[in-house]
């Protein structure tokens, strides 16, 4: 599902980002990412959504080598992602329903199925009924989880998201994360950065520590030759 082979990522300004990560996540696993704030937790997911490219090293996701990828391919190489942010990044100017359509839309997919869809992921998160709300009316935690069903809206196979639960108190934490595994539990490979090692450790799930850059111990697994497609 995801392979990075001795990835580093320096930025213009001449921060060193990653140096040289490894590390492999399987198809259907739950994986966390912690360390430090400014370890390198984020660029990892933005390497992998394709929101940045690696400076030198190969990144693979679902077989495709994200390097290799022309400007053009990379809407539907997204399309297959979904991505939860810490500030949710929803439309306050639109009502729920719209936030979690929106990927849908973007996609041109029939009226018929967006409703299907829609309702579906927020019968998910625990929010069918409120999709005439505005996300202004919504508490903190039900706004994230307004982000988490246009995460899934789309049924993607693989689920990133970057502190998740950086905002919320322990009780709403520990049920974000639950949604999260649920989704695991039914074939999403699902990819967790946060610095929260206590919720971490809750779950069981394996572990990658980032530590300036770099990943501490081992994140491949007895990573195998590297095979891209185009």
């Amino acid at each position: 599902m995801i392979v990075f082979d001795r990835v580093a990522k320096r930025y213009p300004n001449g921060r060193e980002a990653l140096a040289g990560v490894t590390l492999r996540v399987n198809p259907g696993e739950m994986v966390f990412l912690t360390g430090k704030s400014g370890a390198g937790k984020s660029t990892i997911l933005k390497l992998i959504a394709l929101l940045e490219r690696p400076t030198r090293g190969t990144v693979l996701v679902n077989g495709k080598n994200t390097s290799s990828l022309k400007p053009r391919h990379i809407p539907a190489f997204r399309r297959h992602i979904g991505v939860v942010f810490q500030d949710h990044k929803l439309l306050a100017d639109r009502p729920v329903y719209d936030n979690v359509a929106l990927p849908l839309v973007v996609a041109d997919t029939p009226l018929r199925e967006i409703d299907k869809r829609v309702r579906a992921a927020l019968d998910q998160v625990g929010l069918l009924g409120k999709e005439r709300m505005s996300p202004l009316e919504l508490s903190v935690g039900e706004q994230q989880r307004v982000g988490i069903a246009r995460a899934v809206v789309s049924k993607p196979p693989l689920l990133i998201a970057d502190e998740p639960t950086g905002n919320l108190d322990p009780d709403l934490a520990l049920e974000v994360m639950r949604l999260f595994k649920r989704f695991q539990e039914v074939g999403v490979t699902v990819v967790v950065a946060t610095h929260d090692v206590h919720l971490v450790r809750e779950f069981g799930q394996r572990e990658i520590v980032i530590e300036n850059g770099h990943v501490r111990g081992s994140g491949d697994d007895d990573l195998p030759s590297v095979v891209a497609r185009r």
